[in-house]
């Protein structure tokens, strides 16, 4: 039998000799054969409970090399080698459609444990009400694997304008139309704004371009007004002078803008929009599996360093098991789906 011959091959195997010691005479043959038979079945389940991973796991990222979403892949799977002997975790980006491309790769790949991806608030929650067709369903073709990180926008204006607080930019909105940039129509960064902007009561212009940085090119010069950038794309920024951050989109004060408030606590209260990202794998991958990853994750998010670089740039690890994970995504893809419709934001 061949070295490599995958488990079910194995069973397939045994199946096999069984029914030839059947058929095969004289009846004194049937014992031994079955008894190798047994042996093969043991095999073959030896096999499929083998150590995990056999080889190494690639981690899809949907989103190109060196984004927020890559630098965090990175340091999460670098972290599960390190603390693993063995263990090899290879970063494969997936870029396209708004992390779509590399979600359906995750969702159509073998439910081995050998594909993970990962999902966030847009492919997870946004996508599916922002395009009309999704190549994958993300509630129903892939299953939560682990919390690993969320980050909250910051709500920046230039630092010439006139507006100091929160409270000055919403009445400044109220006089007349304000234009909002965006890294990018259906982004985190737009559907806050719009979010906040009915919350407050006042409509805006949205602006939308391709990527954190020109936008934030153009608030900074002042040809946009306001912008909600994730911390670690306008911090330095912030910290020159060249932006006023007015307030973070967190449940609490952030370590990297201690001075900043919440827009929770300028007066609007339970107002929260965060990025987040969640690790998944394909529907139907094991179970012992899944739990094992899981626990994998919440070592590494737990260690020192880990928690360093995060809190760094703006991010607060996630935690939460793997019924509260779904039940979380489930709420997110609500919510996030109600405000896509109500601003009529659509993508084809």
């Amino acid at each position: 039998m061949p070295e490599r011959l995958s488990s079910g091959a194995r069973v397939f195997s045994s199946h096999y000799l069984l029914q030839l010691a059947i058929e095969v005479q004289p009846m004194n043959l049937v014992r031994p054969v079955f008894c190798l038979c047994t042996l093969l079945f043991a095999a073959s389940s030896a096999f499929a409970q083998g150590a995990y991973p056999a080889r190494p796991i690639k981690l899809i990222v949907p989103f190109p090399p060196a984004g927020a979403t890559d630098v965090l892949s990175r340091l999460v799977a670098g972290r599960i080698a390190a603390n693993n002997s063995g263990w090899t975790i290879v970063a494969d980006n997936r870029p396209g459609a708004g992390g779509n491309i590399g979600m359906d790769a995750v969702a159509k790949a073998m439910p081995d444990g050998y594909t993970l991806g990962m999902g966030q608030t847009a492919n997870l929650a946004i996508n599916p009400a922002l395009y009309s067709t999704m190549p994958y369903d993300s509630l129903k073709d892939l299953v939560p694997v682990a919390l690993v990180a969320e980050q909250p926008l910051v709500l920046v204006v230039p630092a010439t304008s006139p507006s100091r607080t929160l409270a000055e930019l919403v009445a400044a909105a109220k006089a007349k139309p304000l234009l909002m940039a965006s890294a990018g129509n259906g982004t985190v960064g737009h559907l806050a704004g719009e979010l906040f902007a009915r919350r407050a009561g006042f409509t805006i212009t949205h602006v939308p371009y391709k990527g954190a940085g020109p936008a934030l090119t153009d608030v900074m010069g002042g040809r946009t007004d306001f912008m909600l950038p994730t911390p670690q794309a306008a911090l330095q920024l912030i910290k020159g002078g060249k932006l006023r951050a007015l307030a973070v989109t967190a449940s609490k004060r952030i370590p990297v803008l201690p001075e900043v408030p919440t827009i929770d606590e300028s007066g609007y209260k339970d107002f929260v929009a965060i990025d987040w990202k969640v690790l998944v794998a394909p529907a139907g991958t094991p179970a012992d599996i899944v739990n094992r990853l899981h626990a994998e994750v919440e070592k590494a998010l737990q260690q020192p360093a880990t928690l360093e670089r995060l809190t760094a740039e703006g991010s607060g690890p996630m935690q939460g098991s793997l019924q509260q994970i779904a039940q979380f995504i489930k709420s997110e893809h609500a919510r996030w789906g109600t405000v896509v419709r109500e601003a009529n934001v659509k993508l084809d």
